[in-house]
């Protein structure tokens, strides 16, 4: 169980106007239609979510960089928790040709608009409650996903990844280090519930049983 970053490289392109966000459209309408997870928040404008999620190969160089870190060959199987478009799986399959993948998202239009090759792995459901049996996957990960759930299902999703898991597990949440980035974070986010420092987010994997890697994304 270790902090292992993937992801900052990735998560650092994006340039960040925190005050337009908040200014630009009522924070709490953009918000509510965001939870509704369709397609506004995943191909609408950008006050209500990604503001049109397509494929750009941004995720091959850390599905190759979690194969190499991981070990992973052809024949091993990954689940994504939160798998949204699922473009990194498909990035997964070109990095580890033979490699098995799953998928699992709450946005019924995520699942149904994903990256065709890998659409057919995929499933509408909630982290809560996986339906895999126990010790399936050799690498489970979800990024950026659990922030976004309430208290009480946070608990049982990392406890499902725990189970669901054999080998490997990694997953991304956002965080925060001081009052600025606290904002920074209040500011941009449409969809969290759960808004930790990284003390507070590694008391929640001790308490509940995660025992895979993480790390956190910070809005500095």
């Amino acid at each position: 169980m270790a902090y292992v970053d993937f992801i900052s490289s990735v998560h650092k392109r994006t340039q960040r106007d925190y005050l337009g966000r908040v200014n630009e459209f009522p924070k709490a309408e953009a918000a509510k239609i965001a939870r509704q997870f369709g397609r506004d928040y995943w191909d609408g404008d950008r006050k209500f979510g990604y503001g049109g999620m397509r494929y750009d190969g941004r995720w091959r160089v850390v599905a190759e960089t979690m194969a190499k870190h991981y070990g992973l060959k052809p024949g091993d199987r990954i689940l994504d928790v939160g798998c949204g478009k699922a473009f990194l799986l498909y990035d997964f399959t070109q990095a580890v040709p033979g490699i098995e993948v799953q998928g699992i998202d709450i946005s019924e239009y995520a699942v149904a608009n994903a990256k065709e090759e890998v659409r057919p792995f995929l499933k509408q459901g909630h982290a809560r409650q996986l339906p895999y049996p126990d010790q399936s996957f050799d690498l489970v990960i979800s990024l950026n996903t659990l922030h976004n759930l309430y208290c009480y299902d946070l608990d049982l999703a990392l406890r499902e990844m725990q189970r669901v898991g054999r080998r490997h597990r990694y997953l991304v949440v956002e965080s925060y280090r001081n009052e600025q980035e606290k904002a920074n974070l209040l500011y941009w986010q449409l969809t969290c519930e759960s808004f930790y420092t990284p003390s507070e987010w590694e008391w929640w994997f001790q308490r509940c049983g995660y025992a895979g890697d993480w790390s956190f994304i910070y809005f500095e």
